[in-house]
């Protein structure tokens, strides 16, 4: 995968399946969960790709496609994950690839203002949980100033390795998702399962179970990042 594709995970797959549906609309909540596992999963890009393609001929030839657009990504897990063990057996034996581009895949003004507008959000969300969530408050500030620190090493001479610093966000951000998690109020909690629990009920006996617990933890973090206006801070979501 190179460099541009190894970052743009997302962006790749939501403008491939808008064009597969013949229409540019909002990818939902539970679309965004799914793209996540597939990615915390592994499941290289070109997987994900020929999987949808592979749902929709699926979709195509059965009789709920007559005439209907396929909704959701939720229908494509299948076909995905079974394209991604195709990849695996077809590259067994053979030299392994170097995910990390050759070149960087963006400019250091570039990361250091992407790191500065993340900076200011979670020192934002800190300030608005100061109330009444000073747990949550607290950690957040912790992770700002982390974030914050982090920009010293896009000054080091040489080329910049982007594995390392994504190792270094996922990190911080898994810090996020544990603040929220714990600290977040039973009300909050409670609307969002219900939520979860709406957008999956059509799709649950489709998915295996452990499918559907990585796409719940995917769409809980996901949530919980809206409700408390936090961003991610993987490269992953650089655009």
């Amino acid at each position: 995968m190179n460099g541009w594709n190894y970052f743009n995970y997302f962006t790749e797959i939501e403008e491939y399946f808008w064009k597969k549906r013949g229409a540019h609309l909002l990818v939902s909540p539970l679309d965004w969960a799914i793209m996540e596992a597939w990615q915390k999963a592994g499941v290289p890009l070109e997987a994900v790709l020929k999987g949808i393609d592979k749902a929709f001929e699926s979709y195509q030839r059965s009789r709920r496609g007559a005439g209907k657009a396929l909704k959701s990504l939720a229908y494509c897990t299948d076909a995905v994950l079974e394209a991604a063990e195709e990849q695996l057996e077809a590259a067994a034996g053979s030299a392994p690839k170097n995910g990390r581009a050759a070149v960087e895949a963006f400019s250091r003004d570039e990361l250091k203002a992407y790191f500065a507008k993340n900076v200011e959000r979670l020192k934002l969300a800190a300030a608005q949980s100061s109330a009444q969530q000073r747990e949550i408050a607290a950690r957040l500030t912790e992770i700002a100033e982390s974030l914050a620190g982090s920009v010293t090493l896009l000054e080091e001479p040489g080329m910049l390795d982007l594995e390392d610093l994504e190792r270094r966000l996922t990190i911080l951000d898994e810090k996020v998702h544990a603040a929220l998690t714990s600290h977040a109020s039973e009300e909050t909690m409670l609307k969002i399962r219900r939520e979860l629990d709406g957008q999956l009920a059509v799709y649950r006996r489709k998915m295996k179970a452990e499918q559907l617990a990585m796409v719940e933890k995917q769409y809980l973090q996901k949530r919980l990042l809206e409700e408390f206006g936090l961003p991610r801070l993987s490269l992953y979501y650089f655009y």
